[in-house]
């Protein structure tokens, strides 16, 4: 067993096909097939099911896989010790992030200007993910780290609490029981509400706080499913409608939109902000970097915002 025949199972159970696998791993389909068979015979075991379409791994290869990941974060975490320690203790290597796209527009430009520039060695990949593909891609270590609305996470993630970022409510048009400057979740005219797609973690927070279920939307003359909050925002704007949006996305608004947010009686509604790793994770000195990163750029900004 070697670590290259391990770095091949993950790639098998990524790709889910052999072919592709082998090009991710920049070998031939026949060479793969040769190490990972040369595993499964040193294991006495079957690791992938190849009569299914797409192949899967068996219950004896989901344990090989998972200890794969395991061994593979380890080594990874070591050489990156290995390499800070010879550096004289200059921050080096990579980090992948996925981040969400009701944050990503609103909080990178805030934090990775002054975290590249101070850690020039430190190698950064963004990829703009929904919560589920964040989890999925952890699970298959293809990012390092996701920063998303906080959920109850399975036991298999780590997380780190960053910061509390308070929902408002933007409308337009005056609405009858909007006109006070701070309102209640009753206050909203459901009818005029617009959503982002389902997919949005924000869209189901949403619904929690309005009480509201999926409805069938076949007499509804105008439907759509906003996938970013500026779609979302210029909808509303067309249709003199509501919506509700983190408070981050205000901060760009001009003056004529900041003039059409309003905010919810306290309790105030707000979503917790936060990293979450895979359990095997172990570079935590990039995520202490991480995290004093954007603490360091968002709170005196958020300071600013709920004073104002």
């Amino acid at each position: 067993m070697n670590i290259q025949q391990l770095h091949y199972v993950l790639s098998i159970d990524e790709y889910r096909h052999f072919q592709k696998a082998a090009e991710a791993c920049f070998v031939t389909p026949a060479t793969l097939s040769i190490m990972l068979k040369k595993l499964e015979e040193e294991l006495d075991i079957v690791i992938f099911d190849r009569s299914k379409h797409p192949i899967i791994p068996t219950e004896m290869g989901k344990i090989v896989i998972e200890n794969a990941r395991t061994i593979l974060s380890a080594v990874d975490n070591m050489q990156y010790e290995v390499k800070y320690a010879a550096s004289e203790n200059e921050i080096q290597g990579e980090l992948r992030i996925g981040i969400i796209p009701t944050l990503a527009p609103y909080l990178l430009h805030h934090f990775i200007p002054g975290m590249t520039a101070k850690y020039p060695r430190l190698r950064i990949q963004l990829k703009e993910l929904r919560t589920q593909q964040i989890t999925d891609y952890l699970r298959k270590d293809i990012i390092d780290v996701g920063i998303i609305a906080l959920q109850q996470e399975a036991n298999e993630f780590k997380t780190r609490p960053l910061f509390r970022e308070r929902l408002l409510v933007f409308a337009p048009e005056p609405q009858s029981k909007l006109k006070s400057n701070y309102i209640l979740s009753a206050d909203i005219d459901i009818s005029k509400l617009w959503l982002l797609e389902e997919e949005h973690c924000l869209r189901s927070q949403v619904m929690n706080l309005c009480s509201l279920k999926k409805t069938n939307s076949k007499n509804e003359q105008l439907t759509f499913d906003a996938g970013s909050i500026e779609t979302l925002i210029n909808l509303v704007e067309m249709t003199n409608g509501i919506t509700i949006i983190p408070e981050l996305a205000v901060l760009a608004f001009t003056s004529e939109r900041q003039a059409c947010v309003k905010h919810f009686a306290e309790p105030e509604p707000a979503r917790e902000i936060g990293m979450i790793t895979y359990r095997h994770f172990v570079k935590e000195k990039l995520l202490d970097i991480l995290e004093n990163e954007i603490l360091s750029a968002i709170n005196p900004i958020l300071r600013e915002v709920s004073t104002s």
